[in-house]
């Protein structure tokens, strides 16, 4: 085993994975809005989610390399499944609450609407949909960097 190009494998693959994603979310907004927002590529959210597919990337690359069966698979798996639910559980809920504080805040200040301190940001987690898309797609991508190392 070459560990100077297996771990640039994996760092290669979870990057390509990650970038790729979130310019995936140019493509999905312009199409579903017929606009181009270039802040997105700075965002967490939407889709798919790029935290799901660096994770994924990284567990899929790490088996490929060192086999499924390895122990730095298995933390690598674990890492990835903590992040993937903490993308669609804990995150979205703060996102929800985010919301629900905005919400509180405008009406609060329904009469002095200069007054209304900067929204939080809403779009924090995932669906649980945009976390599958992203796993997929990481997995996908890293097989696809293994088969050309």
């Amino acid at each position: 085993m070459d560990m100077g190009n297996s771990g640039v494998e994996v760092m290669v693959a979870s990057f390509v994975a990650t970038f790729s994603a979130q310019l995936f979310k140019l493509v999905w907004y312009f199409f579903r809005n017929e606009k181009i927002n270039f802040r997105l590529i700075f965002y967490t959210g939407g889709m798919p989610s790029s935290h799901s597919a660096c994770m994924t990337a990284l567990a899929t690359s790490v088996g490929l390399v060192d086999g499924f069966t390895s122990t730095v698979f298995a933390v690598a798996l674990g890492l990835a499944i903590i992040v993937m639910y903490d993308a669609a559980g804990l995150r979205r809920a703060a996102g929800k609450m985010a919301g629900i504080l905005n919400q509180i805040t405008e009406d609060f200040y329904v009469h002095h609407p200069e007054r209304v301190p900067e929204r939080l940001r809403e779009l924090l987690g995932h669906t649980p949909t945009e976390v599958l898309a992203g796993g997929f797609w990481g997995a996908a991508v890293a097989y696809a960097v293994h088969l050309r190392v």
